[in-house]
């Protein structure tokens, strides 16, 4: 089975002083990971995530020019690259799916016509770097959709406009097999214990002649249900005949907040946040509980049959200037006035202070 980590926002934690260790030595953490079988780096790619002064949205600012150093870092290091298209300027998830600036107004034709051409370039850039990516995710975290609201596939639980959708899903894959065609294409969705979603949704590819060869799913316990319930759901998912993997995976060490500043930051998993019954007993939010649940999960995982996981930002440990959005992002994306501080700080394989958890030594 394939380990992998999501660490985007690397070289940002880098170029602001993160330092990591192991009890009191200092390590470099790509090469710890590396040497307990980690061989595999998944980087998101962002289309312009700059304000119209050229204002970082941060969280990585991750632009094609941030995915060709990154990756090279990795390459240098043995690992093989996964490239994330979020085909966004910023972050894309369930809940928001944001039209690049650029392509604001587009019709659908011209939005097929963008994804291809920025695809096609993307990976023309990588391959002449001699970075060309190993895996492909055309979108993230697409089970509504992307490119809103012309390729949105659920709208205040109605869903549809598969049409629209595989179209735009379809430019991105051609794109991919005519660069890259050795790499596998990945669909990614979250909701991974919902069965019906995801036999709709892979029926509707299939129905479609979408080319692609894996199913990706996210699993985080506090949203996608208990470990069982994601096998069970990609177990149906079988009949697909298709690779199936975890593209993001993350557990908390802690409910405490950190402080930045005088404030203390409020997390996005927080203990009322994190809170399900019969499993957070089992695996409470603290060091020794976020260990055993990447044991278990892993060897879960391997039991049944999944070909890959993808631990998501192990890194991304809180200092000065590391934010999960600027003021700027917060703005493109719809969601100002919030925090800027880094709120999923405490999902990481490190704590607050960049020490090695446990959890560490168990995602081998």
């Amino acid at each position: 089975m394939i380990l992998g980590i999501d660490v985007s926002t690397y070289l940002e934690e880098l170029a602001h002083g993160a330092r990591y260790f192991d009890g009191d030595v200092q390590i470099d953490p790509l090469d710890a990971f590396y040497a307990n079988g980690v061989n595999f780096m998944r980087i998101r790619l962002w289309n312009h995530p700059f304000g119209e002064a050229g204002e970082p949205y941060l969280a990585g600012s991750c632009d094609m020019e941030h995915y060709l150093r990154l990756a090279s870092l990795a390459k240098g290091k043995g690992y093989r690259l996964l490239l994330d298209f979020h085909y966004s300027d910023f972050w894309a998830d369930p809940g928001k799916q944001m039209l690049p600036k650029a392509w604001r107004g587009y019709t659908l034709p011209e939005l097929a016509d963008a994804v291809y051409a920025f695809t096609k370039d993307c990976l023309m850039r990588a391959k002449e770097a001699n970075l060309a990516p190993d895996m492909i995710q055309v979108g993230n975290e697409i089970t509504n959709g992307m490119l809103w609201p012309v390729g949105r596939l659920e709208k205040d639980g109605v869903r549809g406009n598969y049409e629209a959708f595989c179209m735009l899903v379809k430019a991105g894959c051609r794109a991919c097999r005519e660069v890259v065609p050795e790499a596998e294409i990945v669909l990614h969705l979250e909701r991974s214990h919902d069965q019906a979603v995801y036999r709709e949704f892979f029926s509707e590819m299939q129905k479609a002649d979408v080319d692609y060869d894996i199913i990706g799913a996210s699993y985080y316990p506090y949203w996608h249900g208990t470990p069982e319930q994601l096998m069970e759901n990609l177990d149906q998912c079988r009949v697909f005949r298709k690779k199936r993997m975890i593209m993001e995976l993350g557990y908390g060490f802690t409910t405490e907040g950190y402080s930045a500043g005088e404030d203390k930051v409020r997390l996005v998993i927080e203990a009322e946040r994190a809170y399900v019954p019969g499993f957070t007993e089992q695996y409470p939010m603290t060091p020794e509980g976020q260990a055993a649940f990447v044991r278990d999960f892993l060897a879960l995982a391997r039991r049944n049959g999944i070909d890959g996981v993808f631990y998501w930002e192990p890194l991304w440990i809180p200092g000065e200037g590391i934010c999960w959005a600027s003021e700027k992002g917060q703005e493109y994306i719809g969601e100002e006035g919030k925090s800027t501080a880094n709120e999923w700080a405490n999902q990481c394989l490190f704590d607050y202070e960049g020490r090695k958890l446990p959890a560490f030594d168990s995602y081998c």
